[in-house]
């Protein structure tokens, strides 16, 4: 009697997945089920085959061998057209946005609708829109007659959302779609997830947010070295086990910084006003780590800009070791001893067709030169030492930065600074979409920094961050200080009470209703 043929697996299925460039094995025989009505947790540390497997799932990437199912069937994906019509949807880290048309138009594009004389019906257009915004519960956070090029890096976020929600998607997959989101859209953001859920939507969720993934995965896939090397339930697994899969080691040994004595004063701000921040008074000390905290639109990394002279200062004082600085441009920064690495790496950092090379020693030029020539020699040396130092995973330093993961991508940012040595390096979301790996070396490398008599100032939106890292903390909250905090005071809850009020309650007021376990300051809408 010939056996029953079992009925095909539901969901999205990647079966044996293999991809390889050239030499380098990205994907090694991977096999994982995405069932609809459940969350998927993807984790690994930054190129362990996260970004390679979701561009094979959604038609970005043919597979060197193995192949796609959808409900059992067999699925080839030439375009992610194809993987759109086929109902699979992915939400990038990286938002890509048409700057001259509204959000309305970001979010239908291709799917236009057209009335008499096919002409675009812009009323009908934008009644979508705000039904949709409604519907997910971001219609405060986003106006459909916003054009593209207005968008701050959280409402651009939003927009990919909306788009990936039109038409009826069977599968979504997410890519650290919070790292741009205020806590209140990160929790909106988590309801509709759980709607998705429950309307039978198969999700993959990508975050190296440990609390966002326990708190919504059904079942947690963590890939290492391009294999799957664990498949675990939600609600049983433990954030040391995880953490031990993706990184082949334990990191529970993670501690504060250890504290050192600061030495003179690096940078002294009085009285600083720009467009968007008001009489900024602080200092920071060679080998000091100060840590600015604040909500969505205090104005932390318009005060960064600032100082790195990319953003007029209309008065105040600036001084650098004592000696008055007037910066004109970022160049005036650079020349004084200032760095900056901005929270945006591929739109304000990074050029992303050059090579890992030519991104580390870019303001380093001067050191590398012989008459006006850029010696090709030290010029290599230098992108060699630092890719090692920091651990970039490349094939070699002449790999152009657009092939590399997100945490590599900060890294040749952190690279290119480590090399020039600035007095003063300001660091804006460093650890942002990077793995808990890449974390742990980015501390360390702060440490570092401090150590051998940096002065840091720090910008994260991630409170235990803040309180592992710096010595002090300055609150903002619309364009002001509110708040200073020794590191031996500083609590989440603290800074959080600096963060929402005028500075007038004092530092020490805690809110009763306050979860520890969900504390982290917004991040800006720049």
């Amino acid at each position: 009697m010939t056996p029953p043929t079992p009925p095909p697996v539901p969901g999205l299925t990647a079966e044996r997945i293999s991809v390889r460039y050239g030499p380098v094995t990205a994907l090694s025989e991977v096999t994982l089920t995405f069932p609809p009505g459940q969350v998927t947790a993807l984790l690994g540390e930054n190129g362990a085959g996260k970004s390679t497997l979701l561009r094979v799932l959604t038609g970005d990437r043919r597979p060197t061998a193995g192949r796609l199912l959808l409900d059992g069937r067999p699925l080839a994906l030439p375009s992610p057209t194809e993987a759109r019509r086929s109902g699979i949807r992915l939400i990038p880290q990286e938002p890509e946005i048409i700057p001259h048309v509204s959000v309305a138009e970001n979010v239908y594009a291709g799917a236009l609708p057209h009335g008499a004389g096919r002409r675009l019906d812009r009323a009908e257009l934008r009644r979508r829109t705000a039904a949709d915004l409604a519907r997910i519960g971001f219609d405060r956070a986003l106006d459909p007659d916003l054009m593209g090029r207005h968008l701050t890096p959280a409402q651009r976020q939003l927009v990919e959302i909306l788009r990936a929600l039109t038409g009826e998607p069977k599968v979504i997959a997410f890519d650290e779609p919070t790292s741009s989101l205020s806590e209140q859209e990160s929790a909106a953001l988590f309801a509709l997830i759980g709607r998705l859920r429950d309307q039978g939507v198969a999700v993959v969720y990508v975050s190296h947010r440990m609390r966002e993934v326990f708190r919504l995965a059904d079942r947690i896939a963590v890939l290492r070295d391009g294999g799957l090397v664990g498949l675990l339930d939600g609600a049983g697994a433990t954030e040391r086990e995880v953490v031990r899969l993706m990184v082949g080691r334990d990191l529970s040994g993670l501690s504060t910084r250890q504290r050192t004595a600061p030495g003179p004063v690096v940078l002294d701000v009085r009285g600083v006003t720009t467009d968007d921040v008001h009489d900024i008074g602080l200092q920071v000390r060679a080998g000091e780590v100060v840590a600015l905290a604040g909500l969505v639109g205090a104005g932390r990394s318009e005060l960064a800009l600032a100082l790195a002279g990319d953003r007029p200062i209309r008065s105040g004082t600036l001084a650098l070791a004592g000696r008055a600085l007037r910066l004109r441009s970022p160049r005036d920064a650079i020349a004084a001893g200032i760095g900056l690495a901005p929270e945006e790496r591929k739109a304000q950092a990074l050029l992303l067709t050059r090579s890992i090379r030519a991104n580390t020693a870019l303001v380093s030029h001067r050191t590398l030169r012989r008459w006006r020539f850029v010696r090709a020699g030290r010029e290599k040396a230098l992108a060699r030492e630092y890719a090692d130092l920091l651990r970039v995973r490349a094939h070699s330093i002449e790999q152009p930065v657009s092939a590399l993961s997100g945490g590599n991508q900060q890294k040749v940012v952190l690279a290119r600074w480590l090399a020039r040595k600035p007095a003063l390096l300001i660091l804006d979301e460093p650890t942002r979409g990077v793995d808990i790996g890449a974390k742990t070396e980015i501390h360390r490398i702060v440490a570092d920094l401090a150590r051998t008599g940096t002065a840091v100032l720090l910008i994260s939106s991630e409170l235990p961050e803040v309180l592992a890292l710096a010595d002090r903390v300055l609150v903002l909250r619309d364009g002001r200080i509110t708040g200073e905090l020794d590191r031996t005071e500083a609590t989440e809850e603290r800074i959080l009470a600096l963060a929402m009020t005028d500075g007038t309650e004092p530092a020490g007021t805690e809110t009763d209703d306050t979860d520890p376990d969900d504390t982290k300051t917004d991040r800006r809408a720049a």
